[in-house]
């Protein structure tokens, strides 16, 4: 196995983080069944952020920057936003070496818990992240569809405190 090393996000690998934003935006709008496609403008705008506290990306010595985890500053906690592998080198542990490092690095950071918001329907990510530690629910957001007939719902869910959600 090719190692992969986690290490600081630099300006030169702006391209591929781009780059990584738009699969992860695309995977997202298949998700959802949306048709917005930002290029990766987004990235733009979240390298920007001031409550950014970090940015690693997993550099393939072969294949080069193959995957990015962010932290986000939440007074004494931290936000996990994003995680992106690109789909070539998923299911291969290189997530999970992403977010161990984030948690080392909050850790270091002397954080009190980290967070991290994957998509509902996105079940193989919350089977990842529930292996990876994130086993407290924390919070909830909850969505009422208002163009219900433009999506194709699933009907299976979730149960919370007995009542039953969609995804």
């Amino acid at each position: 196995m090719t190692p992969v090393v986690v290490r600081s996000y630099r300006p030169s690998d702006h391209s591929t983080g781009r780059r990584l934003w738009t699969e992860l935006t695309r995977q997202h709008n298949e998700m959802y069944g949306e048709h917005q496609d930002d290029g990766g403008a987004g990235f733009e705008e979240y390298l920007t952020r001031l409550d950014l506290s970090g940015l690693w990306v997993a550099d393939h010595a072969d294949d080069g920057v193959i995957g990015m985890v962010g932290l986000i500053m939440r007074g004494r906690a931290g936000e996990v936003d994003p995680v992106v592998v690109t789909i070539t080198h998923r299911h291969k542990g290189v997530g999970r070496r992403l977010l161990q490092h984030v948690a080392s690095e909050a850790k270091r950071r002397e954080m009190t818990a980290l967070t991290i918001s994957p998509e509902s329907r996105n079940v193989e990510a919350i089977r990842s992240l529930h292996a990876a530690g994130y086993d407290v629910v924390s919070s909830i957001e909850l969505t009422m569809d208002l163009d219900r007939h433009t999506h194709s719902w699933h009907q299976e869910g979730l149960q919370l405190h007995e009542l039953p959600f969609r995804s």
